[in-house]
């Protein structure tokens, strides 16, 4: 038994939509093609939700209902709800108000964080302190998105990155060692000229002239992103993994944002690690931004074993970067 309390996950739910929209698909409205795209972003196909009616909250509450039955708990359990997402279903209320409506948390309060990308390790970290510090004991970290919502399927440069998807875990209180270890998160504003949202927000809100300027989609500078994330997001990883005092052979699982292959490429080797120790789904679910990390957990949990080390590793737009370093609490 240890006597520091840590946030563990105990489960792990994700969902997915059906409709597929695949790279042959996509070289029918834009100028691409299948070999380029693979090439360049490993990407393969990518999940769309579809509907009218359909935001982020759909997905959420999907995976929110699935990791309260795995773990065999009621909703009323549930202390705290921390959605984190760039993509709510309304400005306000939060999408995590909504969720916790849907699936009967009514003892719940909850928020939404956004940080692009590393959404989903920013909400894991503020969602553990609350655990630590003993003011709640379930508390559940939703990362997803409906990227598809602010995407321009006209531009071949961002349409055929993104896609829908999302991913929840619980955090519970831990005295066994396990759980989340330590954890280094970086932001650098300086990087919003790059990859941003124009228009939307109290600076710019919409408009008949910012919607027929297409202002309200995602918009990416994609060589300079690449040029930050490649290196931040391997540095940031090799750190944690150091400053904990492990070596390439004590980690189990590199769980990094599912960006572009060659990211993911280059961050397991910085640390050390082959292609059989890094979970890599970005073939069949492009770029889900705060979804990526969650739905990788979702995939690989049953080769998941208790005490095994995980680092979780994202770089998102604004720019915002982090890695967690994760004992596993549960599995054979």
């Amino acid at each position: 038994m240890s006597s520091r309390t840590t946030a563990a996950i105990t489960a792990v739910h994700g969902y997915v939509p059906d409709f597929v929209l695949s790279n042959q698909v996509l070289e029918s409205m834009v100028e691409t093609s299948d070999a380029w795209i693979t090439e360049r972003t490993g990407i393969k196909e990518r999940r769309i939700l579809r509907g009218k009616g359909q935001g982020l909250s759909v997905m959420a509450v999907e995976a929110v209902n699935g990791l309260l039955k795995k773990r065999g708990i009621g909703p009323e359990e549930i202390d705290l709800m921390i959605v984190a997402t760039v993509t709510p279903d309304r400005v306000f209320p939060a999408t995590a108000n909504i969720v916790c409506d849907a699936v009967g948390a009514k003892n719940a309060w909850g928020f939404d964080l956004g940080a692009a990308c590393s959404g989903f390790l920013y909400a894991l970290t503020t969602g553990a302190q609350f655990i630590e510090s003993g003011r709640h004991r379930k508390v559940v970290v939703v990362g997803g998105d409906k990227m598809s919502s602010i995407i321009d399927y006209n531009d071949r440069t961002t349409c055929i990155i993104f896609g829908d998807g999302c991913g929840a875990v619980l955090l519970e209180p831990n005295n066994e060692g396990f759980g989340i270890m330590d954890s280094i998160l970086r932001a650098d504003g300086s990087g919003c000229q790059y990859l941003h949202q124009k228009a939307g927000g109290s600076l710019e809100p919409a408009s008949l002239r910012s919607v027929e300027g297409k202002r309200h989609y995602v918009y990416q500078e994609g060589k300079a992103v690449f040029k930050f994330a490649v290196t931040n997001m391997a540095d940031v990883s090799a750190e944690i993994v150091e400053r904990n005092g492990l070596k390439a052979g004590d980690v189990a699982w590199l769980v990094p944002h599912q960006a572009n292959k060659r990211i993911i490429d280059a961050t397991a080797q910085r640390m050390g690690l082959d292609d059989s120790r890094v979970m890599v789904n970005i073939q069949k679910y492009g770029n889900t931004t705060s979804g990526t990390i969650p739905l990788c957990l979702w995939e690989w949990e049953p080769r998941l074993k208790k005490g095994d080390n995980l680092v979780l590793s994202a770089f998102g737009g604004g720019f915002t970067w982090g890695a967690v370093y994760v004992k596993w609490a549960y599995g054979s």
